[in-house]
């Protein structure tokens, strides 16, 4: 129950804050409003390594379903813990997204676009074709959960660890994360496009239901097939 505990409140911290530094650089009248890529990116780099440390006190540190099956895939976590881990994850996701609608509701109502608040929730492609997109989230998943395996064969100081995942995703975000958002975890991408559907934003438009399926299967994709050639390089 611990780690469950955990894996929410790490995916919240990751959605509240991953979440909120797209809010503050796309809704309107935000003081962090058209401050672009690079601080989305760092922002989503900081907010995993504030999940990580969170959730890391009684859990796996997780905070992505597609990091949970990867380990799992590599023999290096319980297959019979992952529901468990999963539905936490979507939970916290859920909470963190709400959260940061909450904190910026006055710009929701300031803006128009309905793509722009969407975007505050879940990810979406710059060019919208489905094989590209899907084989970029397998990819840019593929290396997260590679480095991740590979991190564990290092040694770091005592507490340095998230830290390091922390750049790693802003590693992915700006060099693979153009394409299509980079959501490489189904519970980040997921559970907040949940949030969007029911949540009472105003002029919020459609959750893009149609391609929500591409970043929850490929991240999966890239994950199983990132623990399968690890364990073949490293058996």
């Amino acid at each position: 129950m611990s780690a469950f505990v955990s894996e929410i409140i790490g995916t919240m911290l990751l959605i509240l804050l991953g979440n909120g530094v797209v809010a503050g650089v796309v809704l309107r009248h935000s003081k962090a409003e058209n401050s672009g890529w690079i601080v989305i990116t760092m922002g989503w780099g900081l907010a995993v390594m504030v999940g990580v440390y969170a959730a890391g006190i009684y859990g796996g540190a997780h905070i992505n379903p597609a990091v949970t099956i990867g380990l799992a895939t590599a023999g290096e976590f319980p297959w019979a813990d992952v529901p468990l881990y999963i539905l936490a994850q979507f939970i916290g996701a859920i909470i963190g997204a709400c959260l940061v609608y909450v904190h910026y509701k006055p710009h929701y109502d300031a803006t128009d676009d309905p793509g722009l608040k969407l975007a505050t929730f879940s990810t979406a492609p710059g060019i919208r074709n489905t094989p590209s997109n899907l084989i970029g989230e397998i990819i840019g998943t593929f290396v997260l959960v590679f480095a991740l395996l590979s991190f564990g064969a290092n040694t770091f100081a005592d507490g340095l660890n998230p830290l390091i995942v922390g750049f790693l995703i802003v590693s992915i975000g700006l060099s693979l994360g153009g394409t299509t958002g980079y959501a490489i975890n189904p519970a980040r991408d997921l559970g907040p496009r949940i949030a969007h559907a029911f949540l009472p934003i105003k002029g919020k438009g459609s959750s893009d239901w149609g391609y929500s399926w591409i970043p929850v299967v490929g991240p999966i994709i890239g994950a199983v097939i990132a623990a399968l050639v690890y364990g073949i390089l490293v058996p």
